[in-house]
């Protein structure tokens, strides 16, 4: 299948659907002291791969600018296992650590995917 948008990537569209399931079903969850730590952490880093992802699609015809947004998305994925880790750890009692460990693999997954992306990618 061509890819003819950033939205035609899978690895975008199950980051995508991650974040929604973050912002859904885990940061109403948290205490409220979390606030303006964890929370606002967790909110800004579930979308940002998304958000690189489409906004480095613009210059996928510079291997090499496009290739910095996708490790920037690396980093964003491995830093939502990093935050999703405590999440898991702390709040066990508020948040289903099965769920956490399902988006830690998604996220793992993703980060694996944008890496091998970033690899192979020639002028689609």
């Amino acid at each position: 299948m061509p890819i003819r948008s950033f939205k035609d990537l899978d690895v975008y569209n199950n980051l995508y659907q991650a974040s929604l399931t973050v912002l859904r079903e885990i940061l109403p969850k948290l205490p409220e002291e979390e606030k303006y730590n964890l929370k606002d952490q967790i909110r800004r880093c579930c979308m940002s791969p998304c958000a690189l992802i489409a906004e480095g699609y613009a210059k996928k015809n510079q291997k090499l600018a496009w290739k910095k947004y996708l490790q920037d998305a690396i980093g964003e994925c491995n830093e939502m296992i990093t935050h999703l880790s405590y999440v898991r750890d702390l709040y066990s009692n508020k948040i289903d650590p099965n769920l956490c460990n399902k988006l830690i693999d998604t996220y793992d997954i993703s980060g694996k995917q944008l890496y091998r992306l970033a690899e192979s990618w020639k002028n689609y």
